[in-house]
């Protein structure tokens, strides 16, 4: 039906259909075809309630009603990811991502004693509004809970034992968690201050503020969060770590946890690891046309080093477990060695690295050569020695992924050198680096055209000419991306391939600006400014966001 509306091309449903295969068909086809954006959610959800023949409801046009909240308890309605409307004459209606799901419906029939009247609603609004309500309800009933202590040091491990299985404490931290999850936060942050405890969720690289518990609620809410992962509540003077895993919207979740002591209290950070949002395909990471080719050949090849190579946070390792997935098969023994292992691969091997028992990525790496392996991932190269066994490894017939942290894709080349590897030896096993940044996605449902600077456009390369009488866009802020205007992010990518020339300018140690210039010459090798402006001229992101990404030596 889809198709033959023309909402979306037979070519994208193949490629959902695969994403979902992939995903062990956990998710359905229609949240896919939203996921890549390749359809919206309001016209999915339009030919849904057409298909069959439910009203559709929107959430933020329409609130839900106090009185009909408290008729249903939050555990349930975010299981069944539902939402009371309103109730009248002993009948509730009901926001429904699956208002087929009769077994739901029966469920609250039972639990509530009214008749139900289900009403199509989006699945992200849905459990947005939900966690915001619920949580809303209970920091209003939050004086029902008594610490019983006044100065958090005072409390003794009895209480904070107690405090942290109090019921509004437990229901406080899974809201905490599920929102953030359902934001596609990357990670959740718990700060103690003198009289306020701060909550905020860093989604698409940046943070945000959300409600947050009382401050007197702080102990305990960080207790709850120690036991759920196997730490030390008794120990508050140290930085601890830990991790839990929970099922969020009926998938498993993961969560690695850091906690540091203050002067106002322990501070927590939790790392949301989603294995469904990190596990993305070749094409779902924002290369296209050449350098996706390229790159999709280059991981084919039988041996040598493959370098991903940018900042911290710059979506490295979701690019290399893509390209893993990409050519993982049986015949093929794949192992990684990691600092940490974020998301656990079906049919690899992954090592977690382990610098106190001498289990380093050096050390790891040398005995995973001895385990008859095609594939290696190494998590990161940080030294000599490290360098030496990874260029060994390819040498001797394996196909080597890992990580470095330089501006380019060519400035990879030089780190090599740096670190004291001999320019032969790279230039025999090194084939290919890419370099990448993130930049956030402009919300396709408050997208609007902008005039940027002509100082802007020009620092990004785009003139007049470009544009042919079009625009270049912003996200004007709406309820679906919180007000910020963009929604997701996607890669910027810069590919450099090993031929012959590069590796007699390896030999001689040429200058990184060389090999670069030689690679955008005879390979077409599009820069990450070029391939941020083909992103803007797309209408897929901001000059700003380019900007804020690249850094000036990538202007040349």
């Amino acid at each position: 039906m889809l198709v033959e509306r023309g909402l979306v091309t037979q070519e994208q449903v193949d490629q959902a259909l695969s994403d979902q295969r992939r995903r062990d068909n956990v998710r359905r086809l229609g949240e896919i075809l939203v996921e890549s954006r390749a359809l919206s959610e309001s016209a999915l959800l339009g030919v849904l309630s057409e298909q069959l023949g439910c009203p559709m409801i929107d959430l933020a046009g329409e609130p839900p009603d106090p009185e009909a909240i408290h008729l249903v308890p939050s555990e349930f309605a975010l299981r069944h990811n539902l939402l009371p409307i309103r109730q009248a004459d002993h009948t509730l209606t009901v926001a429904m991502a699956d208002p087929l799901d009769i077994q739901s419906i029966d469920d609250l029939r039972l639990l509530t004693g009214f008749s139900v009247v289900p009403m199509l609603a989006s699945p992200t609004e849905i459990r947005r509004a939900a966690e915001q309500l619920y949580m809303q309800q209970m920091l209003e009933d939050v004086h029902a809970v008594d610490q019983g202590a006044g100065e958090e040091d005072s409390i003794d491990i009895a209480d904070l034992q107690k405090m942290a299985r109090e019921e509004l404490v437990i229901q406080m931290v899974n809201l905490m968690i599920n929102q953030a999850i359902q934001d596609r936060a990357s990670d959740i942050h718990i700060e103690p201050f003198e009289k306020e405890l701060r909550v905020r969720y860093r989604v698409d690289g940046v943070l945000h503020e959300v409600n947050a518990p009382p401050k007197r609620l702080h102990a305990a809410v960080i207790s709850r969060i120690k036991i759920l992962s196997d730490m030390n509540i008794a120990e508050r003077r140290l930085p601890q770590d830990g991790r839990m895993r929970i099922r969020s919207a009926g998938r498993q979740i993961d969560l690695r946890v850091s906690t540091v002591p203050t002067l106002y209290g322990e501070a927590a950070v939790m790392r949301v690891l989603d294995k469904q949002t990190a596990m993305l395909g070749l094409q779902e990471l924002g290369m296209v046309g050449d350098t996706f080719h390229r790159f999709r050949s280059l991981i084919t090849e039988p041996h040598g080093i493959i370098l991903v190579t940018g900042p911290t946070g710059s979506g490295k390792t979701t690019t290399l477990y893509a390209a893993l997935n990409e050519i993982y098969s049986p015949e093929k023994k794949i192992i990684t060695i990691e600092d940490p292992v974020e998301y656990q691969l079906n049919g690899i091997n992954q090592i977690q690295v382990h610098p106190q028992i001498n289990l380093t990525f050096a050390n790891g790496l040398r005995h995973i050569v001895r385990q008859d392996p095609d594939i290696i991932m190494v998590g990161e190269i940080r030294d000599t020695e490290t360098v030496e066994i990874a260029i060994h490894a390819a040498l001797t017939g394996h196909l080597v992924f890992s990580t470095l942290h330089t501006n380019d894709a060519a400035g990879a080349i030089s780190r090599l050198l740096d670190m004291g590897a001999e320019p032969y030896l790279v230039a025999s096993s090194l084939i290919g680096s890419i370099a990448q940044r993130l930049v956030r996605v402009i919300c396709p449902r408050c997208k609007t055209p902008i005039t940027e600077s002509p100082v802007e456009m020009n620092q990004v390369g785009i003139s007049p000419e470009m544009l042919n009488g079009g625009s270049v866009y912003t996200g004007a802020g709406c309820h679906e991306c919180r007000g910020v205007g963009f929604r997701g992010r996607s890669g910027l990518f810069e590919m450099l391939t090993v031929d012959d020339t590069v590796r007699q300018m390896i030999v001689n140690r040429a200058p990184s600006s060389d090999i670069r210039h030689h690679a955008q010459r005879v390979q077409g090798m599009r820069t990450l400014l070029q391939d941020g402006r083909r992103r803007v001229l797309a209408g897929d992101t901001t000059v700003k966001e380019v900007l804020r990404v690249c850094q000036r030596e990538d202007f040349d």
